[in-house]
């Protein structure tokens, strides 16, 4: 059999989160539903999100989540927090496992190796580069301070 698509599993979640009466999973898995049908619609008729398409969704979901929090506190309530925290460790269930900071250093030297890059100013090349292996399971402000160190920025 094969493996279920991140859409699949979300309807799933939805099915299992409403007979469980899981209001706050119930809510969030809908969202995330209703973002990629809303990316799907966007492509032509007839076709399908791939794999990586349904992750870059997800992923830009928990990057507004982040945000959201970041402004919550800056603006004075960070009692707002714990519900965006929750949308975004339901989200992560559906994406793929995301690799340690010392598995992405690794990476990220070996990338800066690769492309030759000397300073600050190869950051994109370096940057490129490691999005394109690690494709997923690194964020990229998580890859950008990465390499920023690794090139001494």
């Amino acid at each position: 059999m094969t493996e279920a698509t991140i859409s699949e599993r979300i309807q799933d979640e939805m099915v299992k989160a409403m007979k469980e009466k899981d209001a706050e999973t119930l809510s969030t898995v809908r969202m995330l539903k209703a973002a990629l049908m809303e990316a799907k619609t966007a492509k032509p008729k007839d076709t399908v999100l791939t794999k990586d398409e349904e992750i870059e969704v997800l992923q830009r979901y928990v990057k507004k989540r982040r945000e959201t929090i970041e402004v919550n506190t800056k603006v004075g309530h960070p009692e707002l927090n714990p519900a965006e925290e929750h949308e975004i460790a339901v989200t992560q269930r559906f994406l793929p496992a995301m690799l340690s900071e010392e598995k992405l250093l690794e990476i990220v030297k070996a990338a800066v190796a690769k492309t030759g890059a000397a300073g600050p100013k190869d950051m994109g090349k370096v940057i490129g580069a490691v999005m394109a292996q690690v494709k997923g399971q690194a964020e990229g402000g998580t890859v950008s301070r990465l390499v920023k160190a690794a090139l001494g920025g």
